[in-house]
C-alpha cells in the first residue's frame, strides 16, 4: 500500500486520533505504520476499506473525497477508537487541504473577477490604516509553528516519527484558522517531506525539505517578532486562502509546451504554460490527486477552457483565442462559465512571439529565478523558475550517466533530468541526446541554483541557423516536450559533426559553499546528536574563511556549538537542549546559504 492508494485525511483530524493513544501505544506507531504498508487498499464509492488483521478492518468515509472528521476513519478492533490502527492511516495518508489546491480547481469556477480576501483579522482594516503587528491569535499560531518546527530540527529525520509529525500537523491546522495559510501551507509540505523520507521515496530530496523547514521558521519568526513595519509585509506573511482569479479581458494564447507534474504531496497532472501577443506566460493545468499513471493520463485528456476542450499534448503545438478570460496573479488561467474559446494556430519556438523569450539576455533571465526564490511557490509568477537556452551538446558529464555536458555561447552548462520517475521519459530521453556530440539545441528548463550552473531540461527544439539539430515533422512544430514524447534515434542527426565543439576553458573552481550546505542538511537528517558528535568544524570554518565567508564560518561554529550545548543532571545524563537556540542558529545557517547560493548562482551565469 502506498499514500496514493489512501484518500487524503485533514491534518487536524490526524492530529486528533494520534494525540487521543496512550504512551506506550505511541511508541508502536511508526511500527505499525510499516505493517499497514503491507495492507491492501480496496475502495468502493466513498468508502475505503482496508483489512490490518484477522480481527481488525479500517473504513474510511469520504464524501467528500476526504477524511474531514474522526468520526469517518472507524477500526473494528477491540481498541477502537483508541487504537493504533486508525493512527497509523491517518499519519499515511496524504494530507488533505482546507481549500482546493491552487493546480487542481481554480478559485473562481464561475469566472467572476471577485478577489478573494485572505482569511485574518487584516481584511476590517480601514485603507491607509497604520502597519499593526499580528494580533495573539497569529502570535500564538506563530509561537506553535515555531515550536513544532523547531522539534524537527532537534530530532532530525531518524527521530521525527508519526508522533512528531501529528503536532506539526496540529499547529498548521491552528495557523490556518488564525489566516496563515503560507506557514500552515509550509508546515504540511514539512510533513509531508519527512513521511517521504521515512518512507524511501524515491522522489524524496532533503533539499527540498530543507527549504521547506526554513520556510516555516522564517515565517513564523518573522511573525513572532514582527510589529507590523517589518521587511516583509504582514499580507505576505499571512498568505491566502485561495487563489484569486481577476478579468484578463480576450487573449491569443500560443502553446509552449507541456510538463507532467507530480508532487510528493500525492498531486498529479499536466501543465500546459502558453504565451499571449504581449510574451507574458500563462499556465492552463489539470493536476489532482493521483499518481504517476495519472500524470501521463492528464497530458492526453481533454480539459474544458471556457466552451472548447482541448487536451495539453494538442495546445504545446497549437494556440486559443479566449475572450472574457479570468487569471491569476501568477499567471493561471480560469475556466468559468464568461469565458469563450476557440482553437487556432500554434507558432514555432523561433517565430513571434515565443522567439523574444530567448531573446531575453541570459544574465537577465538569472537574475528573473533568483529573485523569485524567496516567493513561495504559488506565489511565483508563471515561468518565473525558467531558463531559455541555445546550447550545443557536448556528450555525457564523465562520471555522471545522467548528466549531458553542453556548451551556451562561452559557458558550460550541464543538463539534468527533470523528474526521476521512470513513467516520464526525461532520463531515457536525456541519455539519447548526449550520444550526439554538437547537436545544437533550443531548450526550456528550470534553473538549478549553485555553482554547478546546471539546467534541468523540460523541453527541446530546433534553433535558428545552420548546424546539425533535430530532425523533426513539420506536425511537432520544431519541438518536443522531454517528460511527455520520447526521441528516437531517427530524431537525431545520422552522425555526429566533424570538429564538435570542446566547451569553455576550466574555470577556477567556486567558493566552497557545499561546506555550509552539509552543515544545514545534516542538521535535517540527523538532528542535534549528529551535529553535537560530528566532531570539528576547524577544516570547513577554515576553507570558508579563506574563500571570504567569515559569517558562514561563524554560523556553522555557532550551530555545531549550540547542538553541542547540554548539560548533565547529577546522574550524568544529558538535559534537553534548547530547541529555541538551536532552532535559531539552524535558521540563520540556512538563510545565509540561500542568499549566498542566490549570488553565486548571478556570478556562475554571468557572461562578463
Amino acid at each position: 500500500m502506498s499514500t496514493q492508494g489512501l484518500p487524503p485525511v485533514a491534518p487536524d483530524v490526524t492530529a486528533d486520533i494520534v494525540e487521543a493513544l496512550t504512551p506506550r501505544l505511541r511508541k508502536r506507531l511508526d511500527a505499525a505504520i510499516g505493517k499497514l504498508a503491507a495492507c491492501a487498499v480496496e475502495r468502493d464509492g466513498d468508502t475505503v476499506r482496508i483489512t490490518v488483521g484477522d480481527d481488525a478492518e479500517l473504513t474510511l468515509y469520504i464524501p467528500t473525497g476526504a477524511v474531514t472528521t474522526t468520526a469517518d476513519l472507524r477500526c473494528s478492533c477491540l481498541l477502537a477508537p483508541a487504537c493504533v490502527h486508525r493512527a497509523a492511516a491517518a499519519a499515511s495518508a496524504p494530507v488533505a487541504e482546507g481549500t482546493p489546491d491552487a493546480d487542481a480547481e481554480p478559485a473562481d469556477p464561475a469566472g467572476t473577477a471577485t478577489p478573494t480576501e485572505a482569511a485574518g483579522p487584516s481584511a476590517a482594516e480601514p485603507i491607509g490604516a497604520e502597519p499593526a503587528g499580528p494580533t495573539d491569535a497569529e502570535r500564538a499560531a506563530a509561537d506553535g509553528l515555531w515550536t513544532a518546527g523547531a522539534a524537527i530540527v532537534d530530532a532530525g529525520l531518524d527521530s521525527a516519527g508519526a508522533v512528531l509529525q501529528a503536532g506539526l500537523l496540529r499547529a498548521a491546522h491552528t495557523a490556518r484558522l488564525a489566516g496563515l495559510h503560507r506557514a500552515s501551507a509550509a508546515a504540511v509540505a514539512v510533513a509531508t517531506g519527512l513521511r517521504a523520507a521515512r518512507a524511501e521515496d524515491p522522489a524524496y530530496r532533503l533539499a527540498d525539505l530543507v527549504a521547506a523547514l526554513r520556510e516555516l521558521l522564517d515565517v513564523a519568526h518573522a511573525l513572532r517578532t514582527s510589529t507590523g513595519e517589518t521587511a516583509q509585509p504582514l499580507e505576505a506573511l499571512r498568505g491566502t486562502s485561495r487563489r484569486a482569479y481577476a478579468a484578463a479581458g480576450s487573449l491569443r494564447l500560443y502553446g509552449l509546451f507541456t510538463e507532467p507534474v507530480l508532487t510528493a504531496r500525492g498531486f498529479a497532472g499536466a501543465v500546459t504554460t502558453t504565451v499571449d501577443s504581449t510574451g507574458t506566460l500563462r499556465t492552463i493545468g489539470d493536476v489532482a490527486p493521483g499518481g504517476a499513471e495519472r500524470a501521463v493520463g492528464a497530458a492526453t485528456r481533454a480539459i474544458r477552457v471556457g466552451d472548447t476542450s482541448i487536451d495539453p499534448v494538442a495546445l504545446t503545438r497549437a494556440g486559443l483565442v479566449v475572450s472574457g478570460a479570468t487569471a491569476s496573479a501568477g499567471g493561471r488561467l480560469g475556466a468559468g462559465q464568461g469565458v469563450r474559446a476557440a482553437r487556432a494556430s500554434g507558432a514555432a519556438w523561433t517565430e513571434e512571439p515565443l522567439r523574444g523569450l530567448w531573446e531575453v539576455p541570459l544574465p537577465a533571465q538569472v537574475d528573473r529565478v533568483v529573485g523569485h526564490r524567496d516567493l513561495p511557490p504559488d506565489d511565483r509568477p508563471a515561468g518565473a523558475d525558467l531558463l531559455f537556452l541555445d546550447v550545443t551538446v557536448l556528450g555525457t558529464t564523465p562520471g555522471a550517466r545522467d548528466r549531458v555536458h553542453a556548451a551556451c555561447g562561452e559557458l558550460d552548462v550541464h543538463l539534468l533530468v527533470a523528474h526521476a520517475d521512470p513513467a516520464f521519459a526525461y532520463r531515457d530521453n536525456l541519455r539519447l541526446l548526449a550520444t550526439c556530440p554538437g547537436l545544437r539545441l533550443r531548450l526550456i528548463g528550470r534553473l538549478e541554483p549553485g555553482a554547478d550552473r546546471a539546467v534541468r531540461v523540460l523541453a527541446i527544439g530546433i534553433p535558428p541557423g545552420d548546424g546539425p539539430t533535430l530532425r523533426l515533422t513539420e506536425e511537432r512544430l520544431g519541438r518536443i516536450d522531454l517528460g511527455l514524447d520520447r526521441l528516437h534515434r531517427a530524431d537525431l542527426p545520422s552522425a555526429a559533426p566533424a570538429g564538435a565543439p570542446t566547451g569553455a576553458a576550466e574555470e577556477p573552481p567556486p567558493a566552497p559553499l557545499y561546506l555550509m550546505h552539509r552543515h544545514v542538511e545534516r542538521a535535517i537528517s540527523g538532528g542535534r546528536p549528529v551535529l553535537a558528535l560530528a566532531g570539528s568544524t576547524v577544516g570547513d570554518t577554515a576553507r570558508l574563511r579563506r574563500v571570504g565567508l567569515t559569517t558562514g564560518a561563524d554560523l556553522v561554529e555557532r550551530l555545531t556549538h549550540v547542538a553541542a550545548g547540554r548539560e548533565r543532571d547529577v546522574f550524568g545524563r544529558l538535559r534537553t537542549g534548547d530547541n529555541d537556540l538551536l532552532s535559531a542558529a539552524w535558521l540563520a545557517a540556512a538563510v545565509y546559504a540561500q542568499t549566498v547560493e542566490g549570488a553565486l548562482t548571478r556570478s556562475v551565469w554571468s557572461t562578463e
